[in-house]
């Protein structure tokens, strides 16, 4: 990765820092979440979506190893920063988080966003972490393709 490093993070605790400093000057914070692999005008318009819930859009964006187990044997085709570096090179794309769970439950715990995002492949009720998200105080949204 080249320029957008001070974007990308591996840890949640670093971002969550760098996201309590955007959402002090009021912010709402969007989080969406996939593997991203291949990128598709799909995740263009699944994250052009995310991005108009708020402020600042964080992806969170599965591993090697979680892309693999949910994807198949074969997955990714693109390693994890290369996945990473196009993400950020999207416009809408604020923040990356490189997580290795099957859900971000634990994500939307630490970091608390305002909005979920989810894509039309999901329905409200069958988002795995809409649980997580309501105990947090989190709207969960489906936007994107029809």
């Amino acid at each position: 990765m080249t320029s957008h490093d001070e974007r990308y993070f591996r840890e949640v605790s670093g971002l969550a820092a760098r996201v309590r400093a955007a959402r002090g000057q009021g912010g709402r914070l969007v989080l969406a979440n996939g593997c991203f692999d291949v990128l598709h005008v799909g995740h263009v318009r699944y994250l052009e979506g995310a991005a108009a819930q708020g402020e600042i859009l964080v992806v969170a964006l599965n591993d090697d190893e979680s892309t693999r187990r949910l994807k198949g044997p074969g997955r990714p085709v693109f390693p994890e920063d290369e996945r990473a570096e196009m993400l950020l090179a999207m416009r809408p794309v604020d923040f990356v988080l490189l997580f290795s769970g099957d859900t971000v439950d634990g994500v939307i715990r630490e970091l608390r966003p305002d909005v979920h995002a989810k894509g039309t492949d999901y329905t409200v009720d069958s988002v795995p972490e809409i649980e997580t998200a309501r105990e947090v105080g989190c709207v969960t949204v489906i936007v994107g393709d029809p």
